[in-house]
């Protein structure tokens, strides 16, 4: 008896133990300081514990290295947070593209124009040298997205060109670029495309890689194998319409996801705009309707919180999830368009004329 009751005891607190979650003090609010102000719409941001880059239109693009001694929450003054900069304009046969397209390596940073033609610049993070490492002049090009996997392979991708997606792949640090062949990318229906809305297309975890698609058709184009061979997946969120589908996605692991979007033009939405996966994006689930804000133009996963809370953010607002994804609180009406986490606490942001920083309070 003595063993019977003494294996129950350990059964029951191993079980016990195992199903044991990790509560999070809610975000209560978002603290708005704007550290970079010009006539530029900035939609492609990265962030490292070092630094915070950011493309724009009219050419612009800076990169700031983080002033880890000084910086001072209070603090609305470029001087306070960086103790250097690195930013300027590209001018392109006496026109200023718009980068909204935006990657990040150890040694440089990439920026990707929309429109045609697509161009694509090298920036070395030292000594500031610009190479324009490829170009792509035909009809109907559009880029509006780009990620590394690591210092060595990267990806962007762009709206169809001949039947599928552009989809373009560096394997030796982004000197050189390769186009992928049609006959090995899913086609694309008619009307299907994506939104150049916040760098946020592309998601990579290890050799994973996903794409979302939107407009008349929204779905995922998922590779194992760092865009070697593809594979398509539908989707459940709101399509049909050109302005209408996922305008962002965002992984936790390599299982769990989400796509937000809606449709621009009727911003108030908030049916069938979300949907979630739990098992690698090849079925999403819609979320519970209505229990959002509407259309968002970028979606984030809150670092350290096991997929739990996100943080959404579009021309309406900013807004705050900590059940994965069902249930969504407006905590800002701020405007703005795309955005990174540093830590879980610390983001930065991109909008019509500014760079702020989101400081993120429980």
């Amino acid at each position: 008896m003595r063993i019977v009751i003494f294996i129950f005891f350990i059964v029951f607190f191993s079980c016990a133990k195992k199903e044991k979650t990790i509560v999070f003090t809610p975000i209560s609010n978002v603290v708005i300081d704007v550290i970079y102000s010009d006539s530029t719409s900035i939609r492609a941001v990265e962030v490292s514990d070092k630094e915070v880059l950011f493309a724009g239109s009219k050419g612009m693009y800076g990169h700031f290295e983080i002033n880890t001694d000084t910086i001072s929450e209070n603090a609305n003054v470029i001087s306070s947070y960086f103790k250097s900069k690195n930013s300027g304009v590209i001018d392109f046969l006496d026109k200023k593209p718009a980068f909204r397209s935006l990657a990040n390596t150890t040694d440089a940073f990439f920026i990707l124009s929309i429109d045609n033609p697509a161009l694509l610049y090298r920036i070395h993070k030292v000594t500031g040298k610009i190479d324009l490492v490829y170009i792509e002049q035909v009809e109907g090009v559009f880029y509006d997205a780009m990620t590394f996997w690591n210092d060595t392979e990267g990806i962007a991708m762009g709206d169809p060109v001949d039947g599928c997606l552009s989809i373009i792949i560096t394997r030796d640090g982004g000197e050189t670029w390769e186009k992928k062949d049609c006959a090995s990318i899913p086609a694309t229906a008619t009307g299907e495309a994506a939104f150049a809305a916040s760098d946020t297309n592309i998601k990579v975890i290890g050799d994973h890689a996903w794409i979302v698609t939107g407009g008349l058709k929204s779905r995922i184009l998922y590779s194992a194998d760092k865009g070697k061979a593809w594979e398509l997946f539908d989707t459940p969120i709101h399509q049909g319409t050109e302005t209408s589908g996922a305008y962002s996605m965002d992984f936790y692991d390599a299982n769990q996801g989400i796509i937000y979007g809606g449709d621009y033009t009727k911003p108030e939405l908030a049916t069938s705009n979300i949907a979630t996966t739990i098992d690698g994006g090849k079925t999403w689930q819609t979320t519970t309707e209505n229990a959002n804000q509407g259309y968002k133009s970028c979606v984030q996963y809150i670092p350290n919180t096991n997929g739990k809370e996100l943080i959404a953010l579009g021309f309406t607002g900013i807004s705050y999830s900590q059940d994965g994804g069902d249930h969504w609180k407006e905590i800002s009406k701020e405007s703005l368009l795309s955005f990174r986490f540093l830590n879980d606490s610390v983001g930065y942001a991109g909008g019509k004329n500014k760079l702020v920083r989101l400081t993120f309070h429980r």
